[in-house]
């Protein structure tokens, strides 16, 4: 009856809502989205990905907008100079003043304003990739993280529960060696179970505490602050949630879901964008300016003279200029020529790289589904064995009250159960992080499911 009360008690830890302090507790969703919105290599991705949003605008900005500026000078000139109002030279003190503002477009060069547009708007896209790419990376870490804490949580539990049996059962044969119905060998027997689980239990307790550290790193929770997680659902019905769809069908859709294909995709068309630019870098640019400038002049201290009004100088002096000019490449030491064969290899390299992405994505995809698979059938065993494993360390556990096993019999039926159990644990966590894989393969994000 008490190991049916301590099993219990075991079995219920994870459908608590609250831990031991009244804190609550945190599910496995909570904790994925908590360490996305804290990761510093989020943060770090999304300003990337800002940098590339500012330089799309800016590439629109180049191809479509003229480049405008102003300026003004003044000078004094204490020796010989030109009186631009008569164009000859004067050996007097003058003062010197001009104002122009002036405007500049590239009308053709290569539609590389074009290309470069869309080399920014791919950047962009690509930026949104990597970010998407490095969230399913952090969500699937603390995925394992997380049911590592539930696995050595759930261990804390069943060797606490057999800590308290064994210390149970040893006064029992202790009294039953003070009524000469057991030897003392029983009772050593008995306390070096006591022993083994006590040591089990701290080995135990010591690698929780290592996984909620883990946990705790990948989630950028306060170290010095508690943390209890709401374990794990069920395997009841674990195995009919799962999807059965095809190898094949899963590649297919995942060429066109995943970030890490994506990524590859877009620094292929990158490059092919960029070999197109440096071919049309062969053609002459055309481009065209426009301007007004105005200027002041005077010449104070020259006797007899009388200085022309600033407004009237200012009107009178101003002009404008518009120039339309073609530019024709004809040689730069052969690095038109070099700038061609590197975007040419850097294109192919990028297409390589993009086939070995398909290709390590299909294996990965294939991995996974066998695993998945694998882990399925594996849980459905342990499950079998744990319940085998559960009703004969009960049926010993009563036998052991009885007096008609010994000490060591049952240190072997307790280490048969703790094993068993362990393994349908460890088997079922498994399951879970393959089936999440395979979704995620599937186009279903791990915050999704």
């Amino acid at each position: 009856m008490q190991f049916r009360q301590t099993f219990s008690t075991l079995c219920m830890f994870m459908a608590l809502t609250t831990g031991a302090s009244g804190q609550q507790t945190m599910t496995l969703k909570e904790c994925m989205q908590h360490a996305v919105d804290n990761s510093i290599k989020m943060k770090t991705q999304k300003s990337e990905t800002d940098d590339a949003r500012i330089a799309r605008r800016d590439a629109i900005l180049r191809a479509f907008t003229p480049e405008v500026s102003a300026g003004t000078y003044a000078y004094s000139n204490f020796g010989r100079s030109v009186d631009p109002e008569t164009n000859t030279y004067v050996s007097t003190t003058s003062f010197n003043n001009g104002y122009s503002v002036g405007a500049g477009i590239t009308l053709f060069n290569g539609f590389e304003a074009v290309n470069n547009i869309r080399i920014s708007k791919i950047s962009l896209k690509m930026g949104t990739d990597r970010e998407k790419l490095c969230r399913d990376e952090l969500c699937l870490a603390t995925m394992q993280a997380y049911y590592n804490v539930a696995y050595y949580k759930e261990l804390v539990c069943l060797l606490e529960s057999q800590v308290s049996t064994a210390s149970r059962s040893l006064e029992v044969i202790s009294r039953q060696e003070e009524l000469g119905q057991k030897g003392y060998a029983d009772v050593v027997g008995m306390e070096a179970e006591v022993a083994e689980r006590e040591y089990q239990l701290i080995i135990a307790r010591n690698q929780y505490s290592d996984a909620l550290l883990t946990l705790k790193d990948l989630m950028f929770w306060p170290l010095n602050k508690e943390l209890d997680i709401a374990g794990y659902e069920n395997g009841e019905n674990a195995l009919l949630l799962t999807s059965k769809a095809d190898t094949g069908c899963i590649v297919e859709h995942s060429k066109n879901v995943l970030p890490s294909i994506a990524v590859a995709r877009a620094n292929m068309e990158n490059a092919r964008i960029e070999l197109k630019m440096a071919k049309w870098r062969f053609t002459p640019t055309i481009s065209l300016n426009a301007g007004w400038s105005t200027s002041y002049y005077t010449y104070p201290g020259q006797t007899g003279y009388v200085p022309v009004a600033f407004g009237k100088q200012f009107t009178d002096n101003g002009g404008e200029y518009i120039q339309l000019s073609l530019n024709f490449p004809i040689f730069s030491r052969l690095s038109t020529f070099s700038n061609l064969r590197r975007k040419k290899n850097a294109y192919a390299r990028a297409t390589l790289q993009y086939e070995q992405k398909v290709r390590e994505v299909e294996a990965e995809i294939t991995r996974a589904v066998q695993d998945r698979d694998g882990a399925s059938a594996a849980y459905l065993q342990a499950e079998k064995r744990a319940k085998v494993q559960e009703e004969a360390y009960r049926l010993n556990l009563r036998r052991l009250d009885q007096g008609l096993i010994s000490a060591i019999d049952f240190q072997k039926a307790s280490d048969n159960w703790l094993n068993a159990k362990t393994g349908q644990t460890d088997a079922l966590l498994k399951f879970y992080i393959k089936r999440s894989v395979v979704d995620y393969y599937n186009g279903i994000d791990y915050l999704e499911q």
